[in-house]
C-alpha cells in the first residue's frame, strides 16, 4: 500500500470506528491487515477479521481468518453486535446473500457499518495508480457498483437506516443499519433472536 491507499484507508476507519459499541463482538468482512480490529485495543471483546489476503493470526481480543465471505458464513446466530465492511461491498458481485448473513449473524439491535464509494472515486484512483501515487486495491473488482443502491438491499433483509453520510470530500459514504432490537417469529407474537456468545 502506497501513502495514498494509506490515507484512506485510515479515514475510512475514523469515520466508521465511533459506531462499534465498547466491548462489541466485531466481524471485519475485508479487514485487509487488520488495522481496523487492532486499533480498538482492548475496547472490544472477542472479535474476527476476515479477509482473503490476511496472514491468519490471534490477540487476545480478535483473530484473523484468511477466506472468502460466503453463505452459510462458519459463524453461529446472533453472535456478533458489529458486522464492518470498510470499502468491501463494491467487490462483492452476489449481495444478496451478504446482507441475509449479516442479518444472521448480529444480536438483536446490533449494527452493520459498511463504507461505500462513489463510481466516480474509480477514475480518480485510476488516474492515481498510473501516476504511482496509489495502488487502488482491486480496483477492477467495483463493478461500478452505485451506493444510492445500499439502503434498499439492506432495508429489504430488515435492516433499519440509521445513518448515511458522504465524506472524503462527497466521494465515498458512509451507511450505519441497525437489526431491530425484537423479531417476529413465523406466528403473530416477538420474539427475540438468540444470544450466542461464543465465536470460536
Amino acid at each position: 500500500m502506497r501513502n495514498f491507499d494509506i490515507l484512506l484507508q485510515r479515514w475510512r476507519a475514523r469515520v466508521a470506528r465511533p459506531w462499534v459499541p465498547r466491548g462489541a463482538n466485531v466481524l471485519d468482512i475485508g479487514c485487509f491487515d487488520g488495522n481496523f480490529l487492532d486499533s480498538f485495543g482492548d475496547r472490544i471483546g472477542a472479535s474476527v477479521g476476515l479477509d482473503p489476503s490476511v496472514l491468519p493470526h490471534e490477540t487476545p481480543h480478535y483473530r484473523l481468518v484468511s477466506g472468502h465471505f460466503h453463505e452459510p458464513a462458519p459463524f453461529a446466530d446472533a453472535s456478533f453486535d458489529a458486522v464492518v465492511l470498510l470499502a468491501t461491498l463494491e467487490h462483492i458481485r452476489d449481495k444478496e446473500p451478504l446482507a441475509r448473513e449479516c442479518y444472521r449473524l448480529l444480536r438483536p439491535n446490533g449494527r452493520l457499518i459498511m463504507t461505500v464509494p462513489s463510481p466516480a472515486v474509480d477514475l480518480i484512483i485510476a488516474a492515481l495508480i498510473r501516476c504511482r501515487l496509489a495502488d487502488g486495491m482491486a480496483l477492477e473488482e467495483h463493478h461500478g457498483f452505485n451506493p444510492r443502491q445500499v439502503p434498499t438491499l439492506f432495508c429489504s433483509r430488515g435492516f433499519g437506516l440509521e445513518k448515511w453520510r458522504r465524506f472524503q470530500l462527497g466521494f465515498n459514504h458512509l451507511f450505519v443499519f441497525r437489526k431491530p432490537a425484537l423479531e417476529r417469529s413465523h406466528g403473530s407474537h416477538p420474539v427475540r433472536s438468540p444470544h450466542i456468545k461464543r465465536l470460536f
